[in-house]
């Protein structure tokens, strides 16, 4: 499949066969860089897994159209496949440019300012049981530039792209794809991730939701498919003093609404918003009654966190609802311009 199909492939209404269980895995790394900013980022992201205990068959580099990077990285990584996004600019098509060109059964994930723990792909590897799992999440843990904030609630940790409180392991309906890793035959069923949710260079909201959309469509085009949540795969995210800021904060949570919306109208808004129904429930509540017990016993931080809770949901709740009216004005402006 060549890489403008990976994201236009659909099933004809028909269901999609079971993806079969290989014999032994071959993996394929890839990982993406945009920007020389994080030179030293993407060159711990490489030799981390360049270290693991479980070797990759081969480590894929995509360069987000930035000639001078890629030049660059060139010259400091030559056993690594180097490649330009052959895409549309941002994560999501240079994520589809390395699936295209990767040889490996699995294709492994790892975000440009991750590293990778030296049994990450041992136990990523080993958590593909049988033929219904499609796909392995793994815990990400920030690494804080100047420590953990105060009031930063672990139930918020998805701001910096790390697993939070309330996330179980075993069965979950998607990756975060900071660190993941997907049987190679999905997307040939399902297609590639879409373009217009998540990041790119060109938008500065902190967007994200293209694991989302994508895991779900694989949901609904492979039956019986499964992802799984294996704690025991571990790698460190990179949380920079920018990202610690509250105003990061307000504006990660608001644009997680925006990208919230963009995945509903892709796949359904019963399928877009059903773990966030648990997390609403369970995880934010709990987080809620933590903070304030600890603030009554004189921890002030507690009422700090349980206040970020509170702030977090409510602009990732307007974000949605602005997400959703733009939608539908979109609709009726191209319905009023076909009539």
């Amino acid at each position: 499949m060549t890489a403008a199909e990976l994201t236009t492939a659909e099933s004809d209404g028909a269901v999609a066969p079971a993806v079969e269980s290989g014999a032994e895995s071959t993996v394929s790394v890839v990982i993406c860089a945009y920007t020389e900013q994080r030179w030293d980022d993407v060159l711990a992201a490489v030799r981390s897994v360049q270290q693991q205990s479980l070797a990759a068959s081969e480590i894929i580099l995509v360069v987000d159209y930035n000639e001078a990077l890629f030049d660059r990285l060139g010259e400091e990584l030559p056993g690594v496949r180097l490649l330009r996004n052959q895409q549309e600019q941002g994560l999501s098509g240079a994520r589809n440019t390395g699936v295209a060109h990767s040889t490996g059964t699995l294709v492994s994930f790892l975000d440009d300012d991750a590293v990778a723990h030296p049994d990450w792909l041992k136990y990523m590897v080993g958590a593909f049981t049988g033929p219904e799992v499609v796909g392995v999440s793994t815990s990400i843990v920030p690494r804080w530039e100047t420590g953990r904030p105060r009031w930063f609630p672990h139930e918020f940790d998805w701001v910096v792209g790390c697993t939070f409180v309330g996330r179980e392991p075993g069965p979950v309906r998607n990756v975060l794809g900071g660190s993941a890793s997907f049987r190679r035959e999905v997307f040939e069923i399902a297609g590639g991730f879409t373009a217009g949710i998540g990041r790119t260079a060109l938008d500065s909201r902190p967007l994200g939701g293209e694991e989302t959309e994508f895991c779900i469509r694989v949901t609904q085009r492979i039956p019986g498919a499964v992802f799984i949540y294996e704690p025991r795969s571990v790698a460190s995210h990179w949380a920079p003093v920018a990202r610690e800021r509250f105003a990061y904060f307000r504006s990660r949570c608001y644009a997680e609404g925006l990208s919230k919306a963009l995945v509903g109208q892709s796949v359904g808004t019963h399928d877009g918003l059903s773990a966030e129904r648990a997390y609403t429930r369970v995880a934010l509540p709990r987080g809620i009654a933590r903070g304030v017990r600890q603030g009554l016993r004189g921890d002030t931080s507690g009422w700090l966190r349980a206040g970020a809770i509170v702030i977090g949901f409510s602009l990732t709740a307007w974000g949605y609802a602005v997400g959703r009216m733009k939608i539908r004005l979109a609709g009726r402006r191209s319905t009023a311009a076909v009539a």
